[in-house]
């Protein structure tokens, strides 16, 4: 199934029109003609079924014909995680992530960041696509950059953990989850978080928890806990 997205579709939309880009694509690549059917998703968890009326290589318009609601998984998770020197290593994430199934991101700028400037107009098409690509019906919450320590002090519902390499008392991510809750998890830069924002985030009720027995990427280690928490509540 070919799934599009169009974020202002809602339940009471009746007409669709389909972008320049869009239209060409039904038309040249997937051949599509009159009256055939189409799939779109606002990424708010709606599916609509759309009949095809005008097949135009610059604008097709179809009907919607049918819709359904797929309630959001009992769990939420949201990832803050550091920018990658390389942006490539955190677009496989974010994409990855999309595909698991995560509710929302927030890129984190921290004290051993080597990439302090994140422009995030591509990654909101990275997510965009991954969730087409693995027919979601959710689209992630992709938050504007922020520092670590504006991050931590603001309120954060449910259980939260940060994930370091230090060598201190820790206990494994996995067994510290519970299934149907609200997480957040901090994931660290390329030379993990300083000593002051581990302290920070313990004095913020922060859980200290280790992914496993070796030194992972940033972009490894927050798809081993975004499959984690994924794992817990199947």
């Amino acid at each position: 199934m070919q799934l599009f997205y169009n974020p202002d579709i809602t339940e009471n939309t009746l007409q669709l029109a389909f972008s320049k880009e869009e239209s060409r694509h039904i038309v040249k690549v997937l051949r599509k003609h009159t009256g055939d059917m189409l799939y779109v998703t606002n990424g708010k968890g709606w599916l609509f079924t759309a009949q095809l009326n005008l097949a135009d290589i610059k604008n097709c318009l179809a009907t919607i014909t049918e819709k359904t609601f797929q309630n959001p998984k009992d769990y939420t998770l949201h990832l803050a995680v550091a920018p990658t020197k390389m942006n490539d290593r955190y677009e496989w994430f974010l994409e990855k992530a999309t595909e698991i199934g995560i509710d929302s991101i927030t890129p984190i700028i921290c004290d051993h960041s080597e990439r302090k400037v994140v422009k995030t107009e591509r990654f909101e098409k990275i997510l965009q696509a991954a969730m087409k690509q693995s027919l979601h019906y959710y689209l992630p919450v992709l938050h504007d950059p922020i520092p670590f320590k504006t991050f931590i002090n603001q309120q954060h519902a449910g259980d939260c953990f940060i994930a370091h390499c230090e060598e201190t008392d820790k206990k494994s991510l996995k067994q510290l989850l519970k299934p149907k809750t609200e997480v957040t998890i901090l994931i660290g830069p390329e030379g993990d978080f300083s000593t002051k924002e581990i302290e920070l985030a313990l004095k913020n009720n922060f859980i200290p928890v280790t992914l496993g027995n070796t030194r992972l990427r940033t972009e490894t280690a927050a798809i081993v806990a975004c499959h984690t928490a994924a794992l817990l509540n199947e």
